[in-house]
């Protein structure tokens, strides 16, 4: 018994071994994610490695199913790459393959004859005839006489000029001298071959029958001129049966292409499709994704990306390298300690990104690395990138006080219902009190319950003004003139001289209508909170408090600014400044900015803070964001 199969097994385990041990070594864990849609990529394929190195993990399906995937991507992309269907390509080549023949037939007599056989004219003018007809087919006649798409098969005047003809000029070479040195009966399997490939079933039959026919007619053709034998006509009855077997063959063969070519233009636009649904995910996406090559070269960047390093959506190329802006020395350093540990650095899970106006911008950093190659993963060797997902801190804070507000508000709406009868009691007793003739100290103590139940009062009322109500009514407002109107009265209520407070009030708004979807009503508690808080935290000079109206930079709507000059809220403040019942004052209720927050909620506007640049004068900003709408309405 051979030991070399054995022996063979062996090696070729050793082998997988020895790569296994080489994968692990360099963390691989995940196998090739080769597929038809890896075939689209520019660059191949793409595998995620794990993001710390010291991860092993079983390289087995990447040592011995990554040939087969990488197989199966150069097929895709070479059946969808080419031009027109495979049917037409085969079409094409037996053209040409006609045309090569051609050139080929005329030749061939001309070579017999210079080793001493008889030259026959009617051999002659046949072999010219068709070669004429075949290099004139193939140089003119190409792309006319190219099956359609739709059909997928011969129409009847492409099989007379192709098929046909051949049946015709190899049937007559076959049958014009029984004793010709050549075997021109081979040349009919060509024929049979493409007629089976490019003709409907029962053509295709047809076409071997006719074959079959010629081949006897040529046995009866022989034992004419005295050369009959049973060993020819049984070679004939031999070649006519495989003429039907290449028919069948051939047949099952095309409609299994075409088959496979259908599935691989599915699945392809399937990818396009999912290569499209994909860039447009990434780009309404509210987190930035960079991907970061080794070089540090961002090679793709979504608008959320841009805006975060400070680049507008149309602010230079694509692609740009991180050496470019010193401004992106932190996330370089952090990308470069990165790539060099295998893994991102726990110490730069947070950045900071300055910005263009001055003030630097919080974000959270997760990475993850991939592998990616050519189709060719031999010739190509595989390049490792970086994979970037940044998160504004601010998004994260608000999210999570989000999530807490709301759990707050639905207890706080609940609790305020119930306080509402114990406190309309308390109040009405305490009215009855008071008509009495009370001692001084004691009508002093009534005064104080009459006061704080007042103050109670107007925090139930506050509350349940944002408590979850019916389905709201949306109305459309002018919100340049709103804003105006909302200012004066202010100005008239705000205690102060006429001209003073005319001074305190910077108001900046466009004159044109400036539709927007909001209530009135709303919009009035909104701007008059968020006034007497800047007024409050504001200096006593002119143009200490500033409101700026103007419209959305995308789409449409308004962007509604209040800002004072006081000093910047500190950042232990200012994650709470839109939670209920935080106050920094000894007698506020704290629900000031919460209800600006539900009240902007409930017409999906939203109200955020930013603290101004560093160097300006009003360091404080709440920005308030308004629908837009159509200014018919």
């Amino acid at each position: 018994m051979s030991a070399g199969p054995p022996l063979e097994r062996r090696q070729a385990d050793r082998r997988r071994g020895d790569r296994r041990a080489g994968d692990r070594r360099r963390g691989r864990r995940e196998p090739a994610e080769d597929s038809w849609f890896g075939a689209l990529a520019d660059a191949g394929q793409t595998t995620l490695l794990p993001e710390r190195a010291a991860q092993g993990g079983s390289a087995d399906a990447d040592a011995e199913g990554g040939s087969e995937s990488r197989f199966l991507a150069r097929e895709a992309r070479r059946i969808v790459s080419g031009e027109g269907t495979a049917l037409q390509r085969v079409f094409r080549a037996y053209v040409l393959a006609r045309a090569v023949l051609g050139t080929a037939l005329v030749l061939t007599p001309w070579v017999m004859r210079l080793m001493g056989a008889p030259l026959s004219v009617l051999t002659l003018l046949a072999c010219l005839g068709y070669a004429s007809q075949a290099i004139s087919l193939w140089l003119l006649g190409e792309r006319r006489d190219r099956p359609s798409a739709p059909s997928r098969r011969l129409v009847r005047r492409q099989w007379v000029m192709t098929i046909g003809v051949d049946l015709l000029v190899f049937s007559l070479l076959h049958l014009a001298d029984p004793r010709a040195q050549l075997n021109y009966a081979a040349l009919l399997a060509l024929p049979v071959l493409m007629a089976g490939v490019m003709t409907k079933r029962l053509a295709a039959l047809a076409t071997a029958a006719f074959v079959a026919l010629v081949l006897l007619v040529g046995v009866w053709r022989s034992a004419q001129a005295g050369s009959f034998t049973v060993a020819l006509l049984s070679q004939a009855g031999l070649a006519g049966m495989g003429a039907f077997v290449i028919t069948l063959l051939s047949g099952e063969l095309a409609q299994r292409l075409a088959r496979e070519e259908r599935a691989a233009r599915g699945s392809l636009e399937l990818a396009r499709q999912q290569a499209r649904l994909n860039r447009l995910v990434l780009d309404e996406m509210a987190d930035g994704v960079l991907v970061v090559d080794r070089r540090c070269r961002v090679r793709a960047a979504n608008p959320s990306a841009r805006q975060m390093l400070g680049r507008g959506p149309d602010d230079g190329p694509t692609s740009f390298d991180l050496h470019d802006e010193p401004a992106w020395e932190g996330l370089l350093a952090a990308v470069e300690q990165a790539y060099g540990l295998g893994h991102w650095p726990e110490g730069q899970r947070e950045l900071k990104l300055p910005q263009p106006a001055g003030a630097a911008r919080t974000v959270q950093v997760r990475a993850r690395f991939t592998r990616r190659g050519g189709i060719d993963a031999e010739s190509t060797p595989p390049e490792e990138i970086c994979v970037l997902f940044l998160e504004d801190v601010r998004s994260v804070q608000a999210r999570v006080r989000q999530e807490k507000l709301a759990a707050m508000g639905r207890v706080s709406a609940g609790i305020a219902h119930e306080i509402r009868n114990p406190l309309a009691a308390i109040a009405q007793a305490n009215a009855l009190l008071l008509e009495d003739q009370l001692p001084p100290t004691q009508q002093k103590l009534a005064r104080i319950v009459e006061d704080n139940v007042e103050r109670l009062k107007r925090i139930v009322d506050d509350v349940m003004a944002v408590a979850p109500g019916g389905p709201l009514q949306q109305q459309v407002i002018d919100a340049s003139a709103e804003v105006a109107r909302i200012c004066a009265e202010w100005l008239r209520t705000s205690g102060l001289a006429a001209d003073v407070a005319a001074q305190r009030l910077d108001l900046q708004r466009p004159d044109a209508v400036l539709p927007v979807l909001f209530d009135t009503e709303h919009l009035r508690r909104v701007l008059v909170n968020l006034l007497d808080n800047a007024r409050r935290h504001g200096s006593e000079t002119a143009g200490a408090v500033q409101v700026r109206l103007v419209p959305a930079s995308q789409g449409s709507g308004a962007v509604l600014t209040v800002a004072s000059d006081g000093d910047a809220i500190a950042p232990d403040v200012e994650r709470h400044l839109f939670e209920p019942f935080f106050s920094t004052r000894s007698r506020g209720t704290g629900l000031g900015l919460y209800i600006c927050r539900e009240l902007c909620e409930r017409h999906r506007a939203s109200i955020e803070y930013r603290p101004g640049a560093p160097g300006e004068r009003h360091r404080n900003v709440f920005r308030v964001m308004m629908r837009g709408a159509p200014a018919a309405a």
